[in-house]
């Protein structure tokens, strides 16, 4: 595929774009920490809901997506669209409750939450295994994806894939800290849309497809294009057991356990990681709850059909790997999977519009991994450098260490994505690490009793459980393993907490009067306090607020569904449904009404 100067031009325009952002804005960015890692905490909500959007555009989300849909058809997107209850419950239980802390990193909670030496093993543990393990993981994740679009679209070799994206990466997330990143992420969001329609629209267009309706009668989308996975009995009228198999890691699995249960990043339950950051950076608490909800609307609601559609034409136009690999004879064998297929479709757009999504490709790319080099530099820096090796270090020292940290993040989250093979096992391997720990992340919040042994109980467990099932290699189900690991992470946990002593009542009262949470778990921290207490913000309006938001965003999906499918009536009904609830979500006290 050869690029034409024009797509060149597209492209150049974008990097001088995005390094000219970062050049602006370096001069603020570098006065503090708080203006390098949160941006002065001055954001509005918009900005930063589309910033955590751009985030979740990365170079890997159409690929899993692909992924996914090849193997599983649509209905298998609910292994990740199941996340979208973690979500609308971050947006009405938590994000008020993250902005009140006024903490730097939701790390640093930690320190408010419990006490003693424990929390502090705990802050600087989490700092390194979050910060610098995890997210490396993460982006190790996002760069294979660029090393398949680069192999697929430029000829280019792995290695200079991964230098070639990640060099202008660090320049930039070092130059300008987070409020370059939520700046670029705003121009990424609409340059990235553009680009997946435009891919959605050309693969359409593909000679062996011609139009929507042709895609959706071909007989290798048969079975596919189901919101649900298809019913399959035996003689006796029971599932079969692959049948079985699939409802429950596609469906039963995420909607019942996978949400409340298990941490993955940008899903966690309660909030967490890039998503508590840009909560932390909003302008006030309305400001952080709105951004949470319009990322929820955009992420799960509005933008998942155009990757589907090209997922469901890579079917008719590369059927099998083995047609990729026939199609791209130079790639590496190895790197071959139904996630390449993607980047394999958009090789067929025309010229201007193929130098547009590349821009939209490498945008995202940049998005995903300068949030997450800021993210993780800001534990690292804050986190364990400040609180553990130099106390007394100043802000514009802290910015270094983050700079450096950035730098050293990327070669190692590069070295890894050489060694990894395919989206979808990323993603569940990352699902595996965290499952087990998510109720514990919602009830820290809520249940007076959890400590910090709590929380270094559910992490060690379900880490260990993890590496026991790749290790043994067991004929497992893969949902059987992850609810193996989540009972038995939580009857660690939970174990653990019974069995040590609870944080001290001040340092308790001290974190209930600053985050004020709802409910009755903390009644009896307000009954050992000698002086007048409010009564504690009844729960139950803003889990039913979080249930009418998680319909309103699955009618948005839905609906735009069924007009794909050409369902008009039912699809323009959802629509309508779904958006007398947004409004009355958006005219809520917690967002737009009257406090």
């Amino acid at each position: 595929m050869q690029l034409t100067t024009f797509d060149w031009i597209i492209i150049g325009v974008y990097f001088l774009t995005v390094l000219l952002i970062g050049v602006v804005v370096a001069k603020i960015a570098g006065k503090n920490a708080w203006n390098f890692f949160l941006g002065g905490r001055e954001m509005p909500w918009w900005l930063l809901g589309v910033s955590m959007v751009a985030t979740t555009f990365s170079t890997d989300t159409p690929n899993l997506v692909t992924d996914i849909v090849r193997q599983n058809g649509v209905a298998g997107n609910w292994v990740w669209w199941a996340f979208l209850i973690t979500g609308m419950v971050t947006v009405f239980l938590y994000a008020k409750l993250w902005r009140r802390l006024d903490v730097l990193t939701d790390i640093e909670f930690y320190e408010v939450r419990y006490t003693g030496k424990s929390a502090a093993f705990l802050r600087g543990f989490r700092a390194l295994y979050l910060g610098v393990f995890f997210n490396i993981m993460i982006m190790a994740s996002v760069s294979l994806a660029a090393i398949k679009i680069g192999g697929v679209m430029l000829g280019l070799s792995p290695i200079q894939c991964i230098l070639g994206a990640s060099v202008v990466t660090v320049i930039f997330s070092s130059l300008g800290g987070f409020r370059g990143v939520v700046f670029t992420d705003f121009l990424l969001f609409f340059v990235a849309m553009v680009g997946s329609i435009a891919a959605a629209f050309f693969a359409l267009g593909h000679s062996d497809i011609g139009s929507l309706g042709a895609l959706l009668e071909h007989p290798n989308v048969a079975g596919k294009t189901g919101f649900f996975p298809e019913v399959e009995r035996d003689s006796l009228g029971a599932l079969t057991d692959e049948n079985l198999n699939l409802w429950m890691t596609l469906l039963v699995i995420p909607l019942v356990v996978q949400w409340w249960s298990v941490w993955y990043p940008g899903a966690e339950p309660g909030g967490g990681g890039y998503i508590a950051q840009r909560m932390l950076a909003a302008e006030n608490e309305r400001h952080a709850t709105g951004a949470v909800l319009f990322f929820n609307f955009a992420h799960y609601g509005l933008r998942p059909w155009p990757w589907i559609i090209v997922a469901l034409a890579s079917l008719v136009v590369f059927p099998t790997l083995e047609s990729i690999q026939m199609a791209f004879p130079e790639v590496d064998p190895e790197t071959i999977g139904h996630d390449m297929a993607y980047p394999a479709m958009l090789t067929f757009l025309p010229s201007g519009w193929l130098g547009l999504v590349l821009a939209s490709l490498v945008a995202a790319y940049m998005s995903t991994i300068s949030t997450h080099l800021n993210w993780g530099s800001s534990y690292v820096a804050h986190d364990f450098y400040k609180r553990f090796v130099k106390p007394k270090a100043s802000g514009k020292e802290l910015v270094l260490v983050g700079r450096i940290s950035t730098a050293t993040m990327m070669v190692l989250a590069g070295v890894l994505a050489l060694n990894l093979q395919s989206a979808l096992d990323t993603f569940q391997i990352l699902l595996q690490i965290g499952a087990g720990t998510g109720l514990l992340f919602i009830l820290r919040w809520f249940w007076w009793r959890i400590n910090a042994f709590s929380e270094l109980a559910a992490m060690i467990a379900s880490f260990v459980f993890a590496v026991t099932f790749r290790v043994l290699d067991l004929d497992w189900a893969w949902w059987v393993e992850l609810i193996t690991s989540i009972g038995l992470t939580t009857v660690i946990w939970v174990t653990v907490t019974l069995v040590t002593p609870p944080c001290d009542m001040k340092s308790l009262l001290m974190f209930y009067k600053r985050a004020r949470p709802g409910g009755n778990g903390w009644n009896p921290v307000r009954e050992s306090n000698k002086d007048f207490l409010p009564r504690p913000e009844a729960i139950w309006p803003q889990i039913w607020r979080a249930v009418f938001g998680i319909f309103s965003v699955y009618g948005f999906l839905f609906g735009i569904g069924k007009l794909v499918y050409s369902e008009y009536l039912m699809g323009i009904v959802l629509l309508v449904v779904a958006s007398v609830i947004a409004l009355k979500l958006v005219r809520s006290r917690e967002i737009g009404g009257k406090p």
